[in-house]
């Protein structure tokens, strides 16, 4: 059986001889049903929250799978260009021996470029890589603020309902021992 807040908030019990006091029970009924709908709307705004970091989740997921695919795909790219420029260094200097010397700088500079070139995109994977797994730490750290929002709200819900135990303050101490050191002096 589900009780509902209002459920609370109606409820009336039969009264007998010698019975509880129906104003505390229903003061008690009542603030029972307060938080009961408290928590209520809280566990539905976590849901929601929940679904919103869930969904951002995804997005995440779905953009770290892209980059993996961009980063393999520009590692075959820089795979192909590096075949390509060795094929072409190998024929300009099949085709070109007589010339060798100049052909020869230009290979190697095409070569330094093509290095270059892999260097580059090495450097944009390990950005990419910070940059993946510094979102992924974000995403960690917010769950676990969220996590520890929750934590914090149970604890002071629990602190609430706590009793309180008052001690006397010191000036009042000293004022009732005064009264009694005057009390015993007459």
């Amino acid at each position: 059986m589900k009780v509902t807040p209002l459920d609370l908030r109606q409820l009336r019990f039969g009264t007998s001889f010698r019975g509880y006091n129906p104003a505390e029970v229903g003061a008690f009924l009542a603030e029972i049903a307060d938080d009961y709908e408290k928590a209520l709307r809280d566990n539905d705004r976590m849901k929601q929250d929940l679904t919103r970091v869930q969904a951002t989740l995804d997005e995440h997921r779905e953009q770290e799978r892209n980059l993996r695919n961009t980063l393999l795909t520009a590692q075959r790219l820089a795979d192909e260009i590096r075949e390509n420029a060795h094929q072409e260094a190998a024929r300009i200097v099949r085709e070109a021996e007589g010339r060798a010397d100049l052909l020869l700088q230009r290979t190697q500079a095409k070569l330094e470029d093509v290095h270059r070139d892999i260097d580059a995109l090495r450097l944009k994977r390990q950005d990419a890589e910070t940059t993946l797994t510094s979102t992924i730490a974000t995403l960690k750290n917010a769950l676990e603020f969220i996590r520890q929002q929750a934590q914090d709200e149970r604890d002071d819900k629990i602190l609430l309902h706590r009793p309180r135990h008052l001690e006397p303050r010191p000036r009042e101490t000293e004022a009732v021992e005064l009264r009694k050191a005057d009390a015993s002096a007459t």
